[in-house]
């Protein structure tokens, strides 16, 4: 059995254990991508969790000893949690600790955060826990978010913060396709009104996070957490925009950016098609949103990258013309997922380039992706083999490890490599 963590200074001691030794229970709202993750990682690490989704086929499947997605080294980590004691459920408990990792998407017409989803989690957490209790906002939220939407809450209903609740922000810092690795040893930040508080989430997280643990104020870590992922957007737009220059007087932009790294103060990041997942593509839109006129590099570098779907249609359509396809139902799309190895196709720049398309009223173009084994779009095909038969050129939006390691069997289709996966002669690149 896991020894159970433990943090002085919070609400309830278990008469099990020695009296100076508070044992805390903390329920994890959301079990997406991050809320399982994370509370896994803290089940068996000897931290007493209930993790909560409102979802009840999520929970139930759970339940049932099934992954909802998956994830290198997710599936031994669920079978230790499961062994370490974690509960699933759909009603929020009654707990010590309570991590929010609910959804938080942007406005596309504010470009501001939408908050409605962690706010719908405080007053659900509110409404049953103990007073004293810390509640963590895992969530990435914008600059200032806390102080103009969660504050307000407690203030309503007449609740003070530090002492009847206690409230802190640490946002997480991973990436699909390596989140159990990064989850362990990324450095954190925790976010509190106090350094009592802020030490107290420390220790919690401290149960499975080798990494440095910074504490400061809510609104620095909020900041913080936004401006990581902008100025990765910044960097992939430049290298994008690097793309669209360099197709237009014929030469190669992946080895001039190759050359360009090899100076000790330059980094450029890759092009590709587009800019997906929930973190980078959205995370800007909240600086955008909330400092409109000052926020002008980044307002540019989000055109940049919501261009680039477009940009590649163009591209594919040329390439038909110059191959002589005439039928985009010959033509296909290796990968709907918004990165390579994960099957997360949240806004993925497939996705956008299918939209896009639909919105010039064309459409046909077959999709494969074999981490996808449900149909999600329309003329997406399941079989491998089906989809080569179908198509007669390629278009790779995704470099997952299956078609590099299934790459002689394209060698006679025309190629449109978006990802610089790809190393025939006779390929075309971004």
């Amino acid at each position: 059995m896991a020894k159970r963590y433990s943090v002085r200074g919070l609400a309830r001691s278990y008469s099990n254990y020695q009296e100076d030794i508070i044992v805390v229970k903390t329920a994890v709202i959301g079990l997406g991508y991050i809320g399982l993750p994370t509370a896994l990682s803290l089940a068996v690490n000897g931290v007493q969790v209930v993790g909560v989704d409102i979802n009840p086929e999520v929970v139930a499947k759970l339940n049932s000893g099934k992954l909802t997605f998956e994830e290198k080294g997710l599936s031994e980590l669920f079978k230790r949690a499961c062994d370490s004691g974690v509960e699933f459920v759909t009603e929020y408990p009654v707990a010590d600790v309570y991590i929010c990792a609910v959804p938080t998407p942007y406005d596309k017409n504010s470009k501001k955060v939408d908050p409605s989803y962690v706010i719908d989690s405080i007053n659900r957490i509110i409404s049953v826990a103990p007073r004293g209790s810390i509640i963590v906002i895992e969530s990435t939220i914008s600059p200032g978010t806390v102080d103009r939407s969660i504050r307000p809450i407690f203030e309503r209903n007449g609740l003070v913060l530090g002492s009847d609740f206690h409230i802190a922000h640490a946002p997480e810092r991973i990436i699909p396709g390596n989140m159990l690795y990064e989850l362990e040893n990324n450095s954190r930040i925790v976010g509190a009104d106090s350094v009592e508080v802020a030490e107290k989430v420390r220790d919690i997280y401290s149960s499975f996070c080798k990494g440095d643990i910074v504490l400061t104020d809510i609104r620095t870590a909020e900041m913080t957490k936004v401006v990581e992922n902008t100025f990765r957007d910044i960097n992939i737009a430049y290298a994008n925009e690097l793309a669209k220059i360099c197709s237009s007087d014929g030469m190669d932009v992946y080895k001039i950016i190759e050359i360009a790294n090899m100076h000790p103060r330059v980094n450029i990041h890759t092009p590709g098609p587009g800019v997906g997942g929930h973190c980078i593509s959205v995370d800007s839109w909240f600086l955008v949103g909330d400092y409109p006129g000052l926020a002008n590099i980044i307002l540019a570098a989000r055109k940049i990258n919501d261009s680039m779907p477009e940009f590649v249609l163009e591209r594919a359509y040329n390439i038909m013309k110059e191959q002589g396809i005439k039928d985009v139902k010959r033509v296909g799309l290796y990968g709907l997922t918004y990165k390579e190895n994960v099957d997360d196709t949240r806004d993925s720049p497939t996705l956008q380039l299918l939209d896009c398309m639909a919105r010039h009223l064309a459409g046909g173009l077959k999709v494969y992706d074999p981490y996808i084994n449900e149909k999600i779009v329309d003329n997406q095909i399941l079989d491998f083999n089906e989809f080569l038969d179908s198509v007669d050129m390629v278009i790779i939006m995704v470099g997952h490890n299956h078609l590099k390691e299934n790459m002689a069997r394209i060698e006679e289709k025309v190629i449109f490599d978006t990802r610089n996966a790809c190393p025939f002669e006779h390929a075309y690149k971004l």
